[in-house]
């Protein structure tokens, strides 16, 4: 059933963000200071506006020096925020860069069945957009918010140091600012959250209606997909205007509070001046000031805003670790492995398996078949571990699969199905995916094994060779024998073979099937078979029907028996 990879708590995002500011504090602290350089340069120019009020006030024509340096301030902030921005740029591809090697590193110590449930489009927004926003939030916003606060308290200090009087009329701004965003803070993070999982189901719909865009044109169903990719993009659209909408409601209350302080201001100011307590320069000094004060105090909201969103975004990144270390721990003790009672289903409407018992000693050779539709896969990515029982128990030498750390799980078991994938690399980095340290005499004697021997000869590069997209064509075929070498060399003790040589010919097949038989002796070998020919040679043969084992025995003994193995068999021999 379709789940959602977790959230980590805020308490770890803020874990994470004290870890990375620690590891690049020099970095940080070089941003910090370049923007707060800028802002300090900045504090000086109101007041250099003010003396050049006073002095034309007092008749005064010395005003060259003052407006030139009041220019040169202006270029020296400008080159500050400039270099600035640079440096920040630098520190948010580092973070960037660390960030996606670690979530990958995370994603790929995944079980298997966690990744499926969720989906491939969850892990992909993680990796992309999510991980693009902490990228945003660390090379922009947390500068910018430190910068800003900073700014605002070196202003508001200016002021009051100027003139305590008219800084009064900044008490206005308090309660106008303090409401009206603890409403808006209070209801953003879970509209964020909405919003973000939203994307991540648009992802995820993209991403599979691609992956199979052959399946759906052949069935017709593009129209559905388009129809379903357009809901999913509205839903997303929808999350979007939510929160827009408590911004919208936002926004006017903060811009309220920008504009009523200098009409309090400049009332303030008019009556002091009247009075004589305040010059005019001293009254166009605070209202600059207060115009300056409205800049770095919107930033300072707005970027607010961007951190809640990349502070979820890193919850969601973070979150990936959550799912790895919820995995599976243990070890089994031997190498039989026993099914009880398992019933398994898709969804809580749909079960799949119907209480399934079997017994596989080590060493045995057991070929699954049936109908289509039976159950067989089901049963074959239970056996592996690649997906837990809703009831009953699958054990490994008495250890249960699903309680089986992931990197135990795949010495001792692997599933290959007739999915296969060849990355964009070389064949050596193809073939060494399986942990371990292998020589070239290894790798080419998993190629020979796996029936490659003539296509490995013809290679321009040999090992070296490039795959993939934008270097050699690797057929079909090709590509599900270099599946099988993959198996050779990482030799687990017991392998699942889910029809796995669907995409070869016949002859090819059990040419292959001939290879491996060296190989996997001593081995347990679990074949899910379409071809029949694969079970004469098997040890057992279990008849898989409706999710249920309906006959296990010997081929001779089921053929002879009648029964639904044997009419399998004839209809095989009649369709040949």
């Amino acid at each position: 059933m379709p789940v959602r990879l977790p959230l980590a708590t805020a308490k770890a995002a803020r874990a994470w963000l004290r870890t990375t500011l620690r590891a690049h504090r020099g970095s940080f602290a070089t941003v910090v200071g370049l923007f707060s350089l800028a802002a300090v340069t900045g504090l000086a120019g109101p007041q250099i506006l003010g003396h050049l009020v006073d002095s034309v006030a007092a008749g005064h024509a010395d005003i060259e020096l003052p407006a030139v340096l009041f220019v040169v301030l202006l270029v020296v902030q400008a080159v500050l925020k400039r270099i600035a921005r640079v440096h920040a740029g630098i520190l948010g591809e580092q973070v960037l860069a660390e960030t996606r090697e670690r979530f990958v590193g995370q994603a790929l110590q995944l079980p298997l069945s966690t990744v499926e449930a969720a989906g491939t489009g969850d892990l992909l927004s993680r990796a992309t957009t999510d991980a693009d926003r902490i990228d945003h939030a660390v090379r922009n916003a947390v500068p910018q918010i430190a910068v800003a606060g900073m700014t605002v308290l070196l202003t508001v200090v200016a002021m009051v140091v100027t003139s305590p009087l008219l800084a009064l009329g900044l008490l206005v701004t308090v309660p106008l600012l303090y409401f009206s965003s603890r409403w808006y803070w209070a209801r953003v993070p879970s509209t964020i959250e909405r919003m973000l999982d939203a994307w991540a189901d648009v992802q995820t719909g993209l991403h599979e209606t691609a992956d199979g865009a052959r399946t759906a044109e052949a069935l017709g169903l593009i129209g559905r997909r388009v129809t379903l990719g357009r809901r999913t993009l509205g839903g997303a659209v929808d999350r979007e205007r939510e929160l827009r909408r408590l911004t919208v409601k936002w926004v006017p209350w903060v811009q309220l509070s920008q504009v009523l302080p200098i009409a309090v201001l400049l009332l303030l100011g008019a009556w002091a001046y009247a009075r004589g307590l305040v010059g005019l320069g001293t009254v166009t000094t605070m209202v600059v000031y207060l115009q300056a004060l409205a800049g770095p105090l919107e930033e300072l909201l707005w970027w607010t805003e961007d951190v809640q969103v990349s502070g979820t975004a890193l919850r969601r990144v973070l979150g990936v670790r959550g799912a790895e270390r919820a995995g599976r721990a243990g070890r089994s003790r031997g190498r039989e492995i026993v099914v009880r009672g398992v019933r398994y289903g898709y969804s809580a409407q749909r079960e799949v398996l119907h209480g399934i018992d079997l017994r596989i000693p080590p060493g045995e050779r057991l070929v699954i078949v049936g109908p289509s539709g039976a159950g067989k896969s089901t049963l074959g990515r239970l056996l592996a571990g690649v997906a837990a029982p809703g009831s009953g128990s699958v054990t490994i030498g008495g250890a249960e699969v699903s309680s089986l750390a992931e990197d135990v799980l795949r010495g001792e078991v692997l599933l290959l199905t007739q999915e296969h994938h060849v990355f964009a690399g070389s064949l050596r980095e193809n073939l060494t995916l399986p942990a371990g340290e292998w020589q070239d005499a290894d790798l080419v004697r998993a190629l020979s094994v796996a029936g490659l021997t003539g296509w490995f000869s013809a290679l321009p590069d040999g090992l070296d060779t490039r795959l993939g997209a934008g270097s050699l064509a690797v057929p079909a075929a090709v590509a599900q024998q270099l599946a099988l070498a993959r198996v050779v060399l990482a030799d687990p003790h017991t392998v699942v073979l889910d029809e796995a040589t669907s995409l070869l010919d016949t002859s090819s097949a059990r040419q292959l099937e001939r290879s491996l038989n060296g190989v996997l002796e001593g081995r347990t070998v679990i074949a899910i078979a379409h071809r029949l020919h694969t079970a004469a040679a098997a040890d057992r043969v279990a008849v898989v029907e409706d999710g249920r084992i309906t006959e296990l025995g010997p081929h001779a003994r089921l053929l002879s028996a009648g029964g639904a193995y044997a009419r399998l068999v004839q209809a095989a021999a009649v369709g040949v």
